[in-house]
């Protein structure tokens, strides 16, 4: 006859004892992070991809010359960014600027404004604020010929 292996940590001939109050809660919080996170990714999870919001047009092409203190500003709106190449290549969709020919990087903000590496504690309003910032920044100085981001 065959003698039962008594288990590991528990005495022979005791029952299983009630699981204890820290593994309840343990099981509880748990079980509560894996639905909150299951119902904070499900939306974005089953999202179908489109270029915006439902039913948003994509914002017109808009582009912005002017002369500034004797510099030459081009400013293309994110809207129209998508079709505009410049020597580094096509850009994906972001805001572009060109001073003298030569690429400002800009950048969006949170508050809906823009920044640039010239002025990039302060936020202005439109891409041509930011632009006269920066040649105002800039003074007689002239901007790199490559964007800082060129491959």
């Amino acid at each position: 006859m065959r003698t039962p292996t008594p288990q590991v940590g528990r005495p022979a001939g005791k029952a299983r004892a009630a699981p204890t109050r820290r593994a309840v809660v343990r099981a509880v919080f748990g079980g509560a992070v894996v639905a909150g996170t299951a119902g904070t990714l499900a939306p974005i999870l089953t999202k179908k991809a489109s270029a915006g919001p439902a039913g948003a047009a994509a914002p017109p092409a808009e582009r912005l010359t002017e002369i500034y203190r004797g510099r030459h500003i081009d400013c293309l709106t994110p809207g129209a960014a998508a079709l505009w190449q410049h020597g580094a290549g096509w850009t994906p969709g972001g805001p572009e600027v060109l001073i003298d020919g030569r690429p400002l990087h800009v950048m969006r903000c949170a508050n809906g404004g823009y920044m640039s590496v010239v002025n990039h504690y302060e936020s202005f309003p439109t891409l041509l604020a930011a632009a006269r910032a920066a040649v105002d920044g800039l003074g007689p100085a002239r901007l790199s010929r490559t964007s800082a981001h060129a491959t």
